[in-house]
């Protein structure tokens, strides 16, 4: 998998957990560390480590691969996963605020997720396709009472 789509994975993995304020760098130009960061932003402890085992169940899931080294925990407020091409940074507000890595990296370009694909229209049926309407009677009458007949077509 080249370095652009593990990237896009990643943020597409972090997505899935609901990771806010998510943003892929493309350092390619001007670092020789990596060729991506990938930041996202976790609300609390429990929420940092549900979006960094996604990523790393996910990427080893569905393509084998399993980071270089992972570093800080949830409790320190910012996970680094290092898959080499790309740099995984997932921290709480605060950190990712005090921090700054997009003013950091100010000019490194900022890579947009591909467009969500739209779902097809269901076509609306055909008049000739329509099933006819058949009459059903309400009720028939009996010697003692009105019973009510369903019809099963």
């Amino acid at each position: 998998m080249d370095s652009k789509k593990l990237a896009l994975a990643c943020r597409e993995l972090a997505d899935n957990k609901k990771a806010e304020n998510l943003v892929v760098l493309d350092v390619r130009k001007i670092s020789t560390v990596t060729d991506y960061f990938v930041i996202a932003t976790g609300t609390s402890e429990p929420h940092l480590r549900a979006i960094e085992n996604e990523i790393l169940r996910g990427l080893q899931d569905d393509h084998g691969l399993k980071p270089n080294q992972s570093e800080g925990t949830a409790q320190s407020n910012w996970v680094v996963v290092d898959f080499f091409d790309v740099i995984v940074h997932i921290m709480r507000p605060e950190v990712r605020e005090r921090y700054d890595l997009e003013g950091l990296w100010t000019d490194a370009a900022q890579v947009k997720p591909p467009a969500p694909r739209k779902k097809a229209e269901p076509k609306a049926p055909d008049v000739a396709e329509t099933p006819k309407a058949t009459k059903i009677p309400k009720a028939v009458k009996t010697k003692t009472k009105t019973k009510a007949v369903a019809s099963e077509q």
